[in-house]
């Protein structure tokens, strides 16, 4: 019964269809008197008897005939077509010729997937989404402070608070949208502190009984180029021991200890990895890790059981993002091998990586004095003690110091997928791509 509503009033589409059947009876009538020879039916024959007296040459009737039924039909497909794009074509996408021939070819790109947490994972993923829609981005749900924080001591559900930046990112979707999503309550009570992209996903997950399925239907209303996973659905607790063999649990409080990381753990040790997630990096084409706080927001996923196994595994292009300024309580002090040997320590041997993108450009003064007050400094980048590890170095400039010195979305997308399509095709003895 819903076919039947194309000929409901107000659709604009019966008038053209109608014109389109005329012509292609026009058509065939066309042919029919132009060859003096019925084609398929009776109806024909009696056209044939009629045409026997027109006053006019048949073959010309016959041009003339299926000339005006190829502008019917024509004329009919175009507006039939015009008319259901009308209604159905996004408000953001006017030219719907670049729309389809950019959504096509980003279909067809690179299987990416991304692994890290908080607004470094946000800010790599604005760039890559304008080379490829084939994104899983892994997120962690370690958070336990701010609005994140209180929704899941209050509602019992996982944070939401970096799954949502990293759906707000890989948006394809009107400015407003993505400003309401990202809008923080300063005011009411109960309410002053939340996001409301937090509370929409805790009432998605409210409605549909899940929080993985209250993702999906956040990213159908966002219009999310790719998909957004946690890396568990288990609630987990982050931990750290520090070199002095004091612990800490709770990941907003690692940093405010101002002690030397040892490593961090995950309580429980046991939490398992999203199904989802797993059979991604199977099957990417290439991994990224970072950039982000790297104990806080790129680690934590890697102590989810069997993720770890996934990128060892993965015959994907394995690449580590490096940050471009330390992270005062995290990473003090830390060059860019020093990051690279924390995250070795957690996730295991130099093979499991193929290379660390180091930035290579220099921070301003102005920016690096205004840093330095809060106790952050740009990385040092040490290439040849990456090298001696092991691990391929790439470096090149992606910084955007504007506001905030932090990665170039673009450039940062541009150097990975230059990697990704210029890699090595030679294979060790194991088999995989290096």
């Amino acid at each position: 019964m819903s076919k039947l509503k194309w000929l409901y009033p107000g659709m604009r589409v019966k008038r053209w269809v109608v014109l389109l059947l005329l012509g292609v009876l026009a058509i065939d009538t066309g042919t029919v008197v132009m060859l003096n020879s019925p084609v398929f039916s009776l109806w024909e024959r009696k056209i044939l008897a009629w045409a026997a007296e027109w006053p006019v040459n048949p073959v010309v009737s016959g041009v003339v005939l299926i000339l005006l039924g190829l502008v019917g039909v024509a004329l009919g497909v175009r507006n039939v077509v015009s008319s259901v794009v009308e209604a159905v074509r996004p408000s953001a996408a006017p030219d719907l010729v670049e729309h389809v021939y950019k959504t096509r070819n980003l279909q067809k790109g690179l299987h990416i997937v991304a692994i890290g947490g908080g607004t470094g994972l946000s800010t790599m993923l604005r760039g890559l989404k304008e080379y490829t829609s084939n994104i899983t981005a892994v997120v962690t749900v370690a958070d336990d402070g701010g609005s994140s924080g209180r929704i899941r001591d209050d509602l019992g559900i996982l944070p939401p608070g970096d799954i949502r930046n990293t759906l707000v990112a890989l948006a394809d979707t009107e400015p407003l949208m993505e400003t309401l999503f990202q809008y923080r309550f300063s005011w009411g009570e109960g309410l002053a502190g939340h996001s409301f992209g937090n509370l929409f996903i805790a009432a998605m997950t409210d409605i549909t009984g899940d929080f993985e399925e209250g993702i999906r239907a956040f990213s159908k209303v966002l219009a999310v180029r790719g998909k957004v996973l946690p890396s568990t659905l288990e609630s987990v607790r982050l931990g750290a021991i520090y070199t002095d063999g004091s612990t800490v649990l709770g990941e907003s409080c690692i940093p405010e200890q101002g002690k030397k990381i040892k490593r961090v753990f995950l309580e429980p040790k046991t939490a398992q990895a999203l199904p989802e997630a797993l059979e991604a990096i199977r099957h990417a084409d290439v991994v990224v890790l970072g950039p982000g706080s790297l104990y806080t927001s790129i680690i934590p996923n890697l102590l989810v059981e069997g993720l770890a196994q996934a990128i060892a595994e993965t015959q994907a292009l394995r690449i580590y993002v490096c940050n471009v300024m330390t992270q005062p309580g995290e990473t003090d002090g830390y060059s860019a091998s020093d990051h690279v040997k924390a995250l070795l320590a957690h996730l295991g041997p130099p093979s499991v990586l193929d290379y660390v993108l180091v930035n290579k450009a220099a921070v301003s003064s102005g920016q690096a004095k205004k840093y330095a007050a809060q106790g952050a400094y740009p990385v040092r980048a040490d290439t040849a003690a990456i090298e001696r590890l092991g691990i391929k170095v790439h470096t090149a400039d992606v910084l955007d110091q504007q506001d905030l010195v932090r990665h170039s979305s673009l450039r940062l997308a541009e150097e990975i997928i230059r990697l990704a399509e210029g890699r090595d095709k030679a294979k060790t003895p194991a088999g995989r791509a290096v």
